[in-house]
């Protein structure tokens, strides 16, 4: 940990995302010019864009940054590099190097940033990629993320969609990233809570990826800021029957929720997608778990049910806490049911 006393605002990560219907109604009017060789671009609420170099290699490319919302620098640059760099490995590839961009205040200390850049290096290292270069600008607010680039083959390149009937949700990181900090940030919940919120957010998808790379997967996405459901609604037609007794949480999050100390992004996925919800009892937390923006959130893919057996076995031997997060199902009136 930072050796730095200077503290940064609890506040921020993707929790600032623009809401997914507003996004969607200011894209679709928009019709930029598309080269032949990008095979992935914003059109599918993907990941990362995908352009093709030959006929066995495409690069996928990402960019991802806010504002803090951890205490410590150094965290809050490990945060924000783990969270650019899951892009890149939730389309199959494999991150190579990454540009840092920064807005700093004029007049703060510069040995804040030089923590937040440190922070981010050391992911990179772990992950295996090079800084190599950036860009940095004054504002009023501490923003850091990253442009992460990688490769990938052809023929293993990963998208959103896809999961079909029969098919079954994984989840490999717990809910409640933003319900935890929001909690600590007035004091509502343990500094153990946080510490555990901080570890889940600087945990690489590296080695989830690694493992899925092994089968035949239908559908790969990371959640982060439009939570599970917003990120679950792009990864099928159909519908969704959510298992709320196997969703995994934070500790202190539902708690959090049951304590009306949700946050203001969490209430834009809920408006943008409530009515595509049936929930079949009454748990307004879960409800609130299940709408949190994640920063820095897991790997949700969706495979046949012995697969994802499979899978979830290997992951848990790993150490990966992944979990059910439900099945595809015939469409139905409403796209989601949580029973």
């Amino acid at each position: 940990m930072s050796e730095i006393k200077l503290e940064l605002e609890v506040c921020g990560g993707c929790n600032e995302k623009i809401g997914v219907k507003d996004l969607s109604s200011i894209l679709k009017d928009l019709k930029p010019y598309k080269r032949e060789e990008i095979t992935v671009g914003f059109d599918g609420r993907d990941d990362a864009c995908v352009y093709k170099i030959n006929d066995d290699i495409s690069l996928v490319e990402s960019l991802d940054f806010f504002s803090t919302m951890v205490k410590d620098p150094y965290d809050f640059g490990r945060i924000a590099s783990t969270n650019a760099i899951s892009d890149i490995y939730a389309m199959g590839a494999e991150p190579k190097f990454a540009l840092n961009i920064v807005c700093f205040p004029e007049g703060e200390n510069l040995e804040i940033l030089k923590e937040i850049l440190r922070g981010a290096g050391d992911i990179c290292g772990e992950a295996e990629v090079s800084i190599t270069g950036g860009h940095s600008i004054h504002d009023r607010k501490i923003k850091f993320g990253q442009c992460v680039t990688g490769l990938v083959k052809n023929n293993e390149i990963w998208t959103n969609s896809g999961a079909e009937v029969g098919d079954y949700f994984i989840l490999t990181k717990p809910l409640g990233v933003s319900l935890v900090m929001s909690a600590y940030s007035v004091g509502m919940t343990s500094k153990e809570n946080y510490i555990e919120a901080i570890k889940n957010m600087t945990t690489l998808n590296k080695y989830g990826a690694e493992i899925l790379k092994k089968y035949k997967i239908s559908s790969v996405t990371d959640v982060t800021g439009f939570g599970l459901l917003g990120h679950l609604d792009e990864c099928t037609e159909d519908s969704v029957e959510i298992f709320a007794d196997q969703i995994n949480f934070l500790p202190g999050s539902y708690e959090a929720a049951s304590e009306f100390l949700f946050t203001a992004g969490g209430q834009r996925n809920r408006r943008a997608l409530e009515d595509k919800v049936e929930f079949t009892f009454d748990d307004f937390a879960l409800e609130e778990v299940l709408f949190d923006p994640q920063t820095s959130g897991g790997l949700l893919f969706a495979a046949k049910k012995d697969v994802a057996d499979k899978i979830l076995g290997e992951m848990k031997e790993s150490g990966i806490p992944a979990f059910y997060v439900g099945r595809v199902i015939p469409r139905e009136n409403k796209k989601f049911k949580v029973i």
